[in-house]
């Protein structure tokens, strides 16, 4: 195995039900096919152990077959799947379930979150029952949502008492979710972060990054990443480059000040895909 620091000794994230997560991921979308197995691969041999996907990405086999062929111990690895819309409801999201174990081919998903909300499907609160259920069951490890705001968080703890451990949403500095992230300070929710480096946005291009890049001679993605790791933050980011990939999980040499973690943050200008969790259908 390549000699690289890990993620999991960069640092860990401890969830509300015990369990801990490193605190950073790899994300697979958008590939499909071989393309997922070879990075996954390369991501596991590189020292992530957080690994992404779910089941709209299509990419469910490939992840699966790539945990399974590493040289990592399986107990090393926590693989994280998301319920698709179509999966929303009682007995729909038993069977998103197997689905996806199925695809994976393994016997338990370490985190399994709630991709979207659809509250206009009004059944988000009767899925995240299952989802309690199944990890009763001991069929899933930590449960978790995805682009829930507030009121969907507060409307699932009120029915079942039992909170998120991770709430995977957009977030990077150009769409800092400061509110969100104090309700999830509230009620102990890990934050993790789809879209980190903001992609597309010439994010990587703003003063407050290249300056700081420059001043530690880093990368203005490492910059990035390391403003989401020292705020607690969990970030999940995707390259097609193995040299990226490695230069991703490289945090460790360097910390930001308060004051370039603060000039950093005021690039805020909000949600920058549109996708509000309100609104947006996915099935």
């Amino acid at each position: 195995m390549p000699d690289i620091q890990p993620a999991t000794a960069l640092e860990s994230r401890t969830l509300n039900d015990g369990r801990s997560i490193p605190a950073i991921g790899f994300g697979s979308f958008p590939h499909h096919g071989e393309d997922s197995d070879e990075m996954v691969t390369n991501a596991l041999d590189l020292g992530y152990r957080l690994i992404d996907t779910a089941f709209r990405y299509e990419n469910e086999k490939e992840v699966g077959s790539a945990v399974r062929a590493s040289r990592v111990p399986r107990d090393e690895i926590v693989v994280t799947s998301k319920l698709a819309g179509r999966h929303h409801g009682r007995q729909e999201a038993r069977e998103g379930v197997r689905l996806s174990l199925a695809n994976l081919g393994l016997e338990k998903i370490d985190l399994f979150l709630i991709h979207w909300p659809l509250p206009k499907q009004g059944k988000y609160v009767d899925t995240w029952k299952t989802l309690v259920e199944l990890r009763d069951e001991g069929v899933l490890g930590s449960i978790g949502v995805s682009n829930f705001t507030p009121e969907h968080l507060e409307k699932i703890v009120d029915a079942t008492g039992v909170t998120p451990a991770v709430n995977q949403v957009e977030l990077h500095p150009m769409f800092t979710q400061e509110e969100l992230r104090k309700v999830h300070a509230e009620l102990g929710i890990v934050t993790e972060a789809w879209s980190p480096l903001g992609r597309g946005t010439g994010l990587l291009d703003e003063k407050p990054i290249t300056e700081a890049a420059e001043k530690y001679g880093v990368t203005t993605g490492q910059i990035v990443l390391r403003w989401h790791v020292q705020q607690g933050i969990v970030p999940i980011p995707m390259s097609s480059s193995p040299e990226r990939r490695r230069a991703n999980l490289e945090l460790s040499g360097f910390e930001l000040s308060s004051d370039e973690v603060a000039a950093i943050s005021a690039l805020d200008r909000g949600r920058i895909w549109g996708q509000d969790p309100d609104e947006h259908e996915e099935f």
